[in-house]
C-alpha cells in the first residue's frame, strides 16, 4: 500500500471512530463510502472490511460506554444475539449481489434513516 492509502485509511479510521463513538453508528457508515469512493475499492471488499474494523472499534468503545454506564445491558444482550446470528447469514448473502446492488441498497438505507434522524430532531 502506497504512503498515500496509509494516510487515507487512517483519516477514515478518525472520522468512522469518531462518528461511531458520538453517534452510536459502527464506523461502516462513514467507512464503507469512503473506501468505495477515495480508495477505489469495490462494495463487497469495503463491506466486509468495514466489519473487520468495528469488531475492535466498538470494543474499546463499550469499555469507556460501560465505564460511563451508558449501557443497557438486557437490549444489548438481546439485541446482539439476533445481530449477531442474522449477520453470519448476511455475510453468506454479500457474495450473490453485485457492488451495484450493495451500493445502492446502503445508499437508500442511509438516506431513509438519515431523513427519519432529521425528522425527529424537529420534535
Amino acid at each position: 500500500m502506497s504512503l498515500t492509502g496509509i494516510l487515507t485509511a487512517l483519516a477514515i479510521g478518525v472520522l468512522a471512530g469518531v462518528v461511531a463513538a458520538l453517534c452510536g453508528v459502527g464506523g461502516g457508515v462513514v467507512m464503507v463510502p469512503a473506501f468505495v469512493s477515495l480508495m477505489k475499492m469495490p462494495q463487497k471488499i469495503a463491506v466486509a472490511t468495514s466489519l473487520a474494523i468495528i469488531v475492535p472499534t466498538a470494543l474499546t468503545a463499550t469499555v469507556q460506554n460501560a465505564r460511563n454506564d451508558l449501557i443497557d445491558w438486557k437490549v444489548a444482550l438481546i439485541t446482539a444475539v439476533s445481530a449477531a446470528t442474522f449477520a453470519y447469514f448476511g455475510a453468506g448473502w454479500l457474495k450473490s449481489l453485485s457492488n451495484d446492488q450493495l451500493a445502492r441498497g446502503f445508499g437508500v438505507l442511509l438516506i431513509v434513516f438519515g431523513v427519519k434522524m432529521l425528522l425527529q430532531g424537529r420534535g
